[in-house]
């Protein structure tokens, strides 16, 4: 059994790894509150979710099969070393297990909210199936032989894989919207700070074990943490740099009733020329839907 050649590394540590814990935990709430207080989901894209549900799922099943099961932990060593450390922590599995249900929460949300004419694309559900299909297909082939670190491995490239994908539908809106409106920064603030002390816990354990097997024998958990901190950096730069302060821009609804009263005074040329202002915004509104 592995263990710390230093305290003080082993304090460190912990401390980056409830830090991650702590920061992607709460990076969940953002969100959850915006959309609590808009009582929309309107600007969230729904595939990031559906996507990232999965994505926690799998990587829930990779964190607390590795962690509790010594047949696992037995055959992790067998490929790395005897002496080689366990590379998932305590706060690893409590943070997927957290994660599985706020990100639930959230498609509860979109279920009950206003969200405009948005839906789940076909293309996310159909990834979505092939990825939950093909982890059944590694659960059969996996059975005979015993091979449960490589059945894990699988459910850990699926989280991978989906922590690539994931991100691309919301960017994608956010340039298509050229906003963010009803997209919380302050999730990918947390997250990146997440993510940085995620990698700064696997780098801890490796000087402390003089050893880099705690990265790619965890490679799942370093592309999780160098993927997000890209991704939030390109979120960033859109709220800040790209779109600041800007709201996505929609026409009156056809057949709203409008404030101003119906007959103008003559008394009041201005609000003539208002309303005739109006007329044509809307009428211009109106021509590019019916484009």
């Amino acid at each position: 059994m592995a263990s710390w050649n230093s305290t003080s590394l082993e304090i460190v540590y912990q401390v980056f790894g409830w830090t991650a814990f702590v920061s992607w935990s709460i990076s969940f709430y953002p969100q959850v509150i915006l959309n609590f207080r808009r009582k929309s989901v309107v600007g969230l894209n729904f595939d990031f979710v559906v996507l990232n549900l999965t994505k926690h799922s799998s990587y829930l099943i990779y964190n607390a099969v590795l962690y509790f099961s010594s047949a696992v932990q037995r055959q992790y060593r067998e490929k790395y070393g005897i002496g080689q450390m366990i590379p998932v922590a305590a706060n690893d599995v409590a943070f997927s297990i957290h994660a599985v249900i706020l990100t639930a929460f959230t498609l509860f949300q979109i279920a009950i909210y206003e969200r405009g004419t948005q839906k789940v694309s076909k293309i996310s559900i159909g990834i979505v199936c092939a990825a939950w299909l093909s982890a059944a297909v590694c659960v059969i082939i996996a059975l005979p032989n015993h091979s449960w670190l490589w059945l894990i491995s699988v459910f850990n490239t699926i989280q991978v894989v989906m922590t690539v994908i994931k991100y691309v539908p919301q960017a994608f809106m956010n340039f298509r919207r050229k906003s963010t409106d009803g997209f919380s920064i302050g999730n990918i603030l947390l997250d990146l700070c997440g993510g940085v002390a995620n990698y700064a816990q696997m780098t801890v354990q490796s000087i402390d074990q003089d050893s880099w097997v705690n990265f790619y024998g965890n490679i799942g958990k370093l592309l999780l943490s160098l993927v997000s901190v890209f991704f939030d950096l390109i979120f960033i730069c859109q709220h800040y740099l790209l779109y600041p302060g800007k709201k996505a821009g929609k026409c009156p609804k056809l057949g709203e009733e409008s404030t101003e009263p119906l007959i103008k005074s003559s008394d009041h040329p201005e609000s003539e020329n208002a309303s005739k202002i109006m007329e044509l915004k809307c009428r211009g509104c109106h021509h590019t839907l019916s484009g």
